[in-house]
């Protein structure tokens, strides 16, 4: 399975290429495409859909002005954080999730949402009873073995050829190093870090975690958190992944910050805890309410455009490209299905 996923990375290149020397003769240059332009001309064959086990409707409570608010989250499908994502379901489906708030909102951090009495420095009440089948996963289990294995200087020297040596025939051009491990790149449509014999999910905006205490603990789902700020890359490895966000990130990303240690809200700010009114695998809804979301292929012709794009901004507003791009600043599009 993890082969099959390798295999599946982008195969492109990020570097600028190389124009002609223009003359009086030349035809004028067309303007080059935007991101969005190239992604809204991808075939309907280039879009994978999303199955709607992966998906969880989370319905927060009305805004202010009485609006419904939903955010819709897209589970990592296996080999990556399997059992912190089976707990996730076993929480959803026993209905644990409802009735609880998020409790901390950090500027430029992340959101983070649970029962108010589990582990929360500002809390004093009983925590809420967790149900029972939850799985208790080791830190180990945060990154997954390489199905190759390189020696730490033979890893160092592959990461400056990447594209015509061992870890580019398993990751794709779109592999390069990486400061917060020895490389990065896309992977069936998540953006993953790699080092010489390990792999694991990376901060984006969007992403989703499991809250935690302390090591040895490495959480069981009963609090999660999105990023709603510069990628915190310096997590990787250290916390659990277990999905992202594709729709409705914006009620959470506004959301008051709280003033307390880390973001929580604290006992004056309880009137600030957005209440959770339930949270449903998508799959156990009934049909006409399962919504449907695709991604776009990463390992397509479109996506390595989309993605050189992303690195070499040539649309009309840029005026010098950057030649490069962070991992996460390559978001892999998805979007709702016509009838979703």
């Amino acid at each position: 399975m993890i082969k099959h996923l390798l295999l599946a990375a982008a195969t492109l290149s990020l570097a600028t290429p190389a124009h002609s020397q223009e003359n009086a003769s030349s035809p004028a240059p067309q303007l080059a495409l935007s991101p969005n332009a190239i992604v809204d001309a991808a075939a309907p064959g280039e879009w994978i859909t999303i199955p709607a086990e992966d998906l969880l409707v989370m319905t927060l409570a009305p805004d202010p002005d009485g609006n419904p608010r939903s955010v819709i989250i897209q589970l990592m499908p296996a080999p990556f954080s399997t059992g912190w994502v089976q707990n996730i379901r076993t929480f959803a489906r026993a209905k644990w999730y409802d009735g609880i708030t998020v409790n901390r909102v950090q500027d430029n951090y992340v959101v983070q949402w649970g029962d108010p009495n589990y582990d929360n420095p500002e809390a004093e009440g009983e925590a809420k009873a967790l149900p029972d089948g939850l799985k208790v996963m080791e830190e180990s289990q945060y990154t997954l073995r390489q199905p190759f294995a390189m020696s730490e200087a033979a890893f160092s020297a592959a990461t400056k050829q990447a594209g015509t040596n061992a870890v580019a025939e398993f990751l794709g051009p779109l592999f390069r190093a990486d400061p917060y491990g020895g490389g990065s790149t896309i992977i069936a449509g998540w953006p993953i870090g790699v080092d010489a014999d390990e792999m694991w999910p990376v901060h984006c905006y969007g992403m989703i975690g499991v809250g935690r205490g302390y090591s040895p603990d490495t959480g069981s789902g009963a609090e999660l958190y999105t990023v709603i700020g510069h990628a915190p890359r310096h997590l990787d490895r250290n916390i659990a992944l277990v999905g992202r966000i594709v729709e409705g990130m914006e009620h959470l990303s506004s959301l008051p910050r709280g003033s307390g240690a880390l973001g929580f809200y604290t006992a004056d700010e309880f009137d600030k805890r957005t209440p959770i009114q339930s949270v449903r695998v998508a799959s156990d809804l009934p049909a006409a309410d399962q919504p449907a979301f695709e991604y776009l292929a990463t390992e397509g012709e479109t996506f390595a455009r989309y993605a050189d794009a992303r690195a070499n901004r040539r649309d009309p507003f840029f005026i010098v490209p950057a030649g490069g791009a962070d991992i996460c600043n390559i978001p892999v599009p998805v979007r709702r299905t016509p009838n979703g």
